[in-house]
């Protein structure tokens, strides 16, 4: 039987090609994934590990955080004296005090370098051989005073910045500058993600990042104190609140989030490489299927001279073990240079992933060789199984057995109870239940592919009537065997299921985001640090004396609780919030925010039982309890939200006088000039971020666009591997209907008929499947939009009916170029051994 499989591979092998080819890109993107995050977690390991060098026992403070997630305010404990006790301690060789925070660098443009999360200032603290370890110079020297800072090799690259040039930089507000005196190679972990790290001299470090003690104290080890020794000695001058954990540990978890981060990102990419093999699935079973059933003679005379039932099945599964060990070693090599690919694509993207040599794993082969083996060997046991319960003398009577109407009866059935079942889990109220139902429907619908084919085909009965015989033929061809049509249509529709429903979300959030800012937002600009940490009070005081400007208010944030609700209390100007903002009330109005009131958002006021007019007690962060009026109450969103009271009611219990954000209405509207005026008012400060709603709108919606995007580049696979199914079901189709072509051909089709008919029939097939695939797509969407309606309050579906006219569009084109092959082959049949062939 091993001699029989291994014959028919060898005699099939240009009919398995297609096969080959599914099953070799989808393990070559699983392969690919594993090998491309084993390279980059290992090399960003390695790079972390560097970083520890300096490190025996770190000391760091122990200060949690609060119950509204805040960080708790802290005594000071990392002081100078601290760090000079290390130094001392027996064991010690060295100690060395670091701060960091956020630091804006402007560019020669004045626009802010690196992203707004990773742009970090530190501090150069050299030891007694006058070095800091974390810092090795390729260029100049370290800063030793004021006025001096040192850039790291990746910025100063991107930016042109060379030792002597004078940079602009803020780090609370104001604008300062300094002249560059060295470039430096870091491993620190967001300058290799695309940050950029800016070093100062100890002092002015400090000062400028607002430290008076510092964020972690390194003590380094003499030689032959072990870190376990030194720790020891450590924890007995640690002040409260403060911990102390050796360089081994540090590294250890450091290597655990490294390996959290890339499992996670794995994890999204294996979710789209199991796309494209259960898209493959489809396709190996079609192959499987035509294969048996053009060998159902051989087959029938193998059980004849004494073969079993299991023995059929088993040299089918052979075959299937051959064909998809030869796509697995393939598709293996082909995912290393995928793995290579991926890292290429990500640093031109601007990722800066760290340099180190490709590690492949053996899981990582032996997951490769397994998935290909595995999927083709189940794809193809059904078509075998269904293959060896022919009896011989009734298979030896057809040279191809027709699927029983038993068969479908039964496969109709399942499919329809699927879609009951997951219609009735659509009407539970819990959101995983809802997607598990909407994921039990699309498996009944492809279960009833081969009902719906002959519907959707009769319905396309009147376009092909132009097309005359070839139409009525292909019409006929498509819905002669409803199983293959379906699994050919299923494998196009399930890529484009999934694209059409990411994209309504998509298109549908961006509106609902537009629509937010555009009723949340009576102000023009926005006003706030790039980071989103605090402004200084100092921002609103310049900006509302500009002649531009109409009205302003600083929002003045802090957290409370308001009749035992926790919530946010943001104190505003009572004067101007009401031309800065648009708040939907319930009650009450903005008009009555003066003295002591305040404006209670819905959900606050629902579950309090509170009314415009009644007296609310709020508990300031400080302890302090102050009882307010309500002035009004009004429906909240992701913009707006918590409770808004005048400022001087909120500054008096604020430790530190700080603005979340400054709203400014300008006296002619959004503007060029007016922007430019602010932009001067702040010293064209790149700590400061200056937005109008459309640019509100575009920081989420442009997020949302290119995580769009990827999700397309990502079910391209998927997509491709559906076309090769289109193809190799129309090939093998032509083949066998050999006889029946040779016969049109002897007729009178000419040629240019023949591969119009193919053609038709791969356009139907295509658009089959697009359409189901859109239809299940909005389904999907609106599904999910259901869900995402309950916390994202202006959101509705829309359907993108540009973009979905597209994804026909394209079916259509995949329906054409999937043909070429397979009808120039049916048109170059010679008919008259076409009418001989059985």
């Amino acid at each position: 039987m091993f001699r029989t499989a291994l014959r028919n591979v060898l005699a099939h092998k240009a009919r398995l090609l297609m096969t080959v080819l599914a099953v070799m890109l989808g393990v070559a993107f699983v392969s690919g994934t594993l090998v491309f995050t084993d390279t980059f977690g290992s090399a960003y390991k390695n790079k972390s590990a560097k970083s520890f060098d300096h490190v025996s026992v770190a000391i760091k403070p122990d200060g949690g955080t609060r119950d509204d997630g805040q960080e708790a305010k802290q005594p000071e404990r990392l002081t100078d004296s601290l760090l000079d006790k290390a130094e001392k301690l027996p064991g010690a060789r060295s100690a060395l005090g670091s701060v960091s925070g956020f630091t804006a660098l402007a560019d020669k443009d004045g626009k802010l370098v690196g992203s707004e999360w990773g742009t970090t200032g530190s501090n150069y603290f050299p030891g007694k051989d006058g070095k800091d370890p974390r810092y090795d110079f390729s260029d100049g020297a370290a800063p030793k005073r004021a006025g001096d800072i040192a850039l790291d090799s990746r910025t100063a690259d991107r930016t042109g910045y060379k030792v002597g040039d004078t940079v602009r930089y803020s780090t609370d507000g104001p604008v300062r500058t300094a002249k560059v005196s060295g470039v430096f190679d870091t491993d620190d972990g967001s300058v290799v993600a695309g940050g950029s790290l800016v070093v100062f001299d100890n002092d002015t470090a400090r000062k400028v990042l607002g430290k008076s003690e510092y964020d972690e104290i390194d003590v380094k080890a003499a030689a032959g104190t072990s870190e376990t020794a030194l720790k020891g000695a450590v924890e007995k001058i640690l002040p409260k609140d403060t911990e102390a954990e050796t360089g081994v540990s540090l590294k250890d978890e450091q290597d655990r989030l490294i390996e959290q981060n890339t499992s996670s990102m794995s994890q999204v990419l294996l979710i789209f490489a199991g796309i494209a093999l259960f898209v493959g699935i489809f396709i190996i079973a079609n192959t499987f299927t035509m294969l048996v059933a053009q060998r159902t003679k051989e087959l029938a005379l193998m059980r004849a001279v004494g073969a079993s039932r299991r023995q059929v099945t088993r040299s089918v599964l052979i075959e299937a073990f051959i064909v998809g060990l030869v796509a697995a070693v393939a598709g293996f090599a082909l995912g290393i240079g995928v793995a290579v690919g991926l890292e290429a694509l990500m640093n031109a993207g601007g990722a800066s992933l760290p340099d180190g040599p490709l590690v492949i794993g053996p899981t990582t082969i032996i997951t490769a060789l397994l998935i290909g083996v595995v999927v083709t060997m189940l794809a193809a046991w059904l078509p075998g199984r269904r293959a060896a319960k022919i009896p011989p003398v009734a298979a030896m009577n057809s040279v191809h057995a027709s699927p029983t109407t038993r068969g479908l009866v039964v496969r109709n059935t399942i499919g329809s109870l699927l879609v009951a079942l997951g219609v009735v889990m659509l009407f539970m109220d819990d959101n995983y239940v809802k997607s598990g139902g909407a994921a039990t429907i699309l498996v009944g619908v492809i279960v009833l592919t081969p009902l719906l084919s002959r519907p959707f085909i009769a319905a396309a009965g009147p376009l092909l009537k132009p097309f005359g015989v070839t139409g009525k033929l292909a019409r006929l061809n498509s819905v002669r065997n409803p199983r293959r049509t379906a699994s050919t249509a299923s494998a196009l529709m399930i890529g484009l299921t999934l694209i059409t429903a990411m994209t309504v979300v998509a298109v549908s959030m961006g509106s609902a985001i537009n629509k937010m800012a555009a009723d949340s937002l009576k102000a023009d600009y926005a006003v706030s640090m790039a980071n989103f940490q605090p402004l200084t009070p100092k921002v609103h005081d310049q900006l509302a004396k500009l002649p531009e400007v109409e009205a302003s208010s600083a929002l003045r944030t802090t957290w409370g609780e308001a009749d035992g609700r926790d919530t946010r209390i943001s104190g505003v100007d009572p004067k101007a919030f009401d031309k800065l903002v648009g708040l939907d009330f319930t009650s009450g109005s903005a008009a009555g925010l003066k003295g002591n009131a305040v404006l209670v958002d819905k959900e606050t006021a629902d579950a309090k039982g509170l009314k415009a007019g009644d007296t609310v007690p709020v508990k300031f962060d400080d302890d302090k309890t102050t009882r307010l009026k309500v002035a009004g109450v009004y429906k909240s969103n992701e913009m707006l939200d918590g409770l808004f009271a005048p400022t001087p009611v909120v500054t008096p219990h604020l430790s530190k006088i700080q603005d979340q954000q400054v709203l400014l209405k300008m006296k002619g509207g959004v503007s060029d000039k007016a922007e430019d005026a602010v932009v001067k008012a702040l010293g064209d400060n790149p700590a400061i971020k200056i937005q109008d709603k459309d640019d509100i709108s575009n920081e989420v919606g442009g997020a949302i666009n290119m995580l769009l995007n990827m999700l397309y580049g990502l079910l391209a696979m998927a997509i491709l591997v559906a076309v090769l199914g289109v193809i190799n079901t129309l090939a093998m189709s032509v083949f066998e209907r050999k006889h029946e072509i040779g016969m049109l051909r002897a007729i009178g089709l000419d040629r240019a008929k023949i591969k119009q008919m193919v053609r038709l029939e791969s356009v139907v097939i295509s658009l089959f499947g697009a359409v189901l695939g859109v239809g299940l797509g909005l389904f999907l969407g609106w599904v999910a939009g259901d869900s995402i309606s309950g916390s994202v309050t202006t959101y509705s579906m829309e359907i993108p009916v540009g973009r979905i006219a597209i994804f026909l569009a394209i079916a259509g084109v995949v329906g054409v170029l999937a043909a070429v092959w397979p009808a120039r082959s049916a048109a170059r049949l010679n008919p008259l051994q076409a009418i001989k062939s059985e």
